[in-house]
C-alpha cells in the first residue's frame, strides 16, 4: 500500500528545484556526478540526502549533548529488524514497519531510562543487538537470506529511492524539524537540568518522549541513504566534528550542517566516480572530515579568534 503517491511533497519539491539542479550540474565535476544533477532517478537520490543531512544535523547536536550519540545506531539496527518482518510480510514499502519498529524501541529505551530501570547504553545495546538478531534470523528462516536489496539497507543504496520513498522521506523529514524547532529550548534546558526544567514547569516526559519519536523517525529515514550499519556516522560525526570550532551551540548547529552537507556532496562524488557505495564512501568521508579538523583544532581555534578580534 503507498501512502504517499506520485504528486506527494517530495516529487514536487523535486520538479521545483530540478531545472536548477540541471544548471548546477553543467558545473559539477567528474564523468558520473554530474548526473546527480539532471538525471530524475539521481536526482532524487541526490535531494533525499540534503534533505536526511539537514534533519540528522539538527538532531545530533542535540543528541551530543544529551549522551545519547549511540542511539542513532541501536535504532538503525531496530529498523533492519523491521525491514525484515516487512519483506517477510510481502510488503511493497518495509520502511513503514521499520518506523514503527523503532518508534516503539524509541519509547522503550526512553522509558527504562527515565524510569532509571536500566541505563541508556544498555538498553540501547539490548535493542541493537536483539533486533538486528532478529531480522537476519527471520531472512534465514523464510528462505530470502541477504539479498541484494537487503543489502542496500544495511550499508545503504540511494539508487533504491523511488517517488514513492522521496516523498516518504520528504514528508517525514519535514515534520520532525518542525518538531524539534517546537521543542528546541525545552530540550536544550532539559538536556543541561532536566531538575531544574521539572521545577520550571517545563513537561519534561512529554518533550522526551516527542523527542525519542523524532529520533526514530529520522533514523529510519537515514538508513536508505547510509545504511543501518552506517547510521551513526552521518547523525553523529558531522556534530562531534562542529564541536571541536563551535563556540556555542547555535554555532555547533551552523557547523554540523557544513561538516554534514560537505561530507555527503564530497561522499557521492567520490562513490560515483570510484563506483563505490555511496553510504560507507559518505561514512568514511565522514571520518575523515573530522580527523582533519581535530588534528589541525589547534590552528583552527587560533584562525577564528584573530577573526573575533577583528
Amino acid at each position: 500500500m503507498q501512502f504517499f503517491d506520485f504528486d506527494g511533497i517530495g516529487v514536487v519539491m523535486l520538479d521545483l528545484i530540478s531545472p536548477y539542479l540541471i544548471i548546477l550540474g553543467k558545473y559539477a565535476p567528474g564523468e558520473v556526478f554530474p548526473f546527480f544533477f539532471t538525471m530524475k532517478m539521481f536526482q532524487r537520490a541526490l535531494l533525499a540526502s540534503v534533505i536526511v543531512t539537514v534533519v540528522s544535523g539538527f538532531l545530533g547536536s542535540f543528541l551530543l549533548i544529551r549522551n545519547l550519540s549511540l542511539i542513532g545506531d541501536g535504532l538503525a539496527h531496530v529498523s533492519f529488524g523491521g525491514i525484515a518482518v516487512g519483506i517477510v510480510l510481502g510488503a511493497t514499502a518495509p520502511m513503514y514497519y521499520a518506523l514503527f519498529f523503532s518508534m516503539i524501541a524509541s519509547i522503550m529505551i526512553y522509558e527504562l531510562q527515565s524510569r532509571e530501570i536500566l541505563t541508556g547504553d544498555a538498553s540501547i545495546a539490548i535493542f541493537l543487538t536483539g533486533m538486528l538478531a532478529f531480522g537476519l534470523v527471520l531472512l534465514r528462516v523464510s528462505g530470502g537470506g541477504i539479498t541484494t536489496d537487503i543489502e542496500g539497507y544495511l550499508f545503504g543504496n540511494l539508487l533504491l529511492i523511488d517517488s514513492s520513498d522521496l516523498n516518504f522521506i520528504t514528508t517525514v523529514c519535514i515534520v520532525s524539524l518542525f518538531a524539534l524547532g517546537v521543542i528546541s529550548q525545552p530540550l536544550l534546558a532539559i538536556s543541561v537540568d532536566p531538575l531544574a526544567a521539572l521545577v520550571q514547569g517545563i513537561p519534561v516526559r512529554t518533550v522526551g518522549l516527542l523527542f525519542s519519536v523524532v529520533t526514530a523517525s529520522v533514523v529510519v529515514m537515514m538508513v536508505q541513504v547510509v545504511g543501518t550499519l552506517l547510521v551513526t556516522a552521518l547523525l553523529v560525526t558531522p556534530a562531534a566534528t562542529a564541536q571541536l570550532v563551535g563556540r556555542s551551540f547555535r554555532s555547533c548547529l551552523l557547523w554540523t550542517q557544513f561538516f554534514g552537507l560537505t561530507s555527503v556532496l564530497i561522499g557521492l562524488y567520490i562513490s560515483a566516480e570510484m563506483n563505490t557505495g555511496s553510504g560507507s564512501m559518505i561514512a568514511l568521508v565522514t571520518a575523515c572530515v573530522f580527523a582533519i579538523v581535530a588534528t589541525s583544532k589547534p590552528f583552527l581555534h587560533s584562525f577564528f579568534s584573530e577573526g573575533t578580534q577583528a
